[in-house]
């Protein structure tokens, strides 16, 4: 019985020696050393590539070892080459005052660049919602290019992380968000839930939820998020009323917390956070049913 972890391991395996050179080469694959000016970032990269603790370790590595791992790119149109996997080494290899890092140059189609883009990255822990939401949006639209569709491309595009297609449809909702909004989310000004909910909201709607949250510094509530959805829908959200939504009195917002030991019996190990409580409340849901 094979479970996701299970399966996105062997995935992820798979993919590694594809990368860099299992039994096979690919047909018209090289090995160079590119000079880094010839190197670009990819398109629509959604990933940060900050000059954090990570890096000054990345940096110093690559001082004293070189570049042990090739990064990955394809021929680019206006010449160069632009970086599939290998963002992170790059920007590494500039601090530690080199010119040039090793690549594995292929030739793969935009949709395939794309999934292995985001397959290299998307298992890093200190990922933000934005990054993943972007990440999951791209993947998502590249597989069903290829011609896969519906709820099971959900699944394939989690399986590199071993998330559900439940949750990555959450992010994929989530990158609908305008920047502004997103970037509330990556600080915590917007929990993920209200800003799935949040993204259903127009262009122009989300624009005076920015607005509202920024002239007044207000947090928002499940309930909160849930009323400009249905509003939004309805198309009778204006600015004031987003207003009226936001400044309204707030119920003491309750918390329970359930310790882990008394609820992992009921769910399978690869279930996020998200989706236990997204099954909870879905009980929850069908016992008010039956009151």
């Amino acid at each position: 019985m094979g479970s996701k972890a299970g399966s996105a391991s062997k995935v992820r395996l798979n993919s590694f020696d594809d990368l860099f050179g299992g039994a096979e080469n690919t047909a018209g694959e090289q090995i160079i050393n590119a000079k880094l000016s010839d190197l670009y970032t990819f398109k629509g990269h959604p990933f940060r590539v900050l000059d954090d603790e990570k890096m000054e370790e990345t940096t110093e590595s690559i001082s004293k070892y070189g570049v042990l791992v090739p990064g990955l790119a394809r021929p680019r149109e206006g010449g160069g080459y632009e970086i599939i996997a290998g963002h992170r080494r790059k920007r590494g290899s500039e601090r530690a005052g080199l010119d040039t890092m090793p690549v594995i140059v292929r030739n793969y189609t935009d949709d395939e660049a794309t999934i292995i883009m985001v397959d290299s990255n998307i298992q890093r822990e200190d990922i933000l919602p934005s990054e993943k939401a972007r990440a999951y949006s791209m993947k998502y639209e590249a597989m069903k290019h290829q011609g896969s569709k519906g709820g099971s491309t959900l699944d394939e595009v989690g399986e590199a992380a071993g998330e559900s297609g439940k949750t990555v449809q959450r992010y994929v909702w989530l990158a609908r968000l305008s920047d502004e909004l997103l970037d509330m989310v990556d600080k915590k000004k917007i929990g993920i839930a209200q800003g799935v909910d949040i993204s259903f909201l127009s262009e122009e709607q989300q624009q005076f939820v920015t607005v509202i949250l920024q002239e007044t510094g207000a947090s928002v509530s499940n309930a909160q998020a849930a009323k400009l959805k249905e509003y939004g829908k309805s198309g009778e959200l204006t600015l004031a009323m987003v207003r009226l939504i936001l400044t309204e009195e707030k119920p003491k917002e309750r918390k329970v917390t359930i310790k882990g030991d008394k609820i992992s019996r009921y769910f399978p190990e690869e279930y996020s956070n998200d989706d236990i409580e997204g099954v909870i409340v879905e009980l929850l849901e069908e016992w008010k049913r039956k009151q």
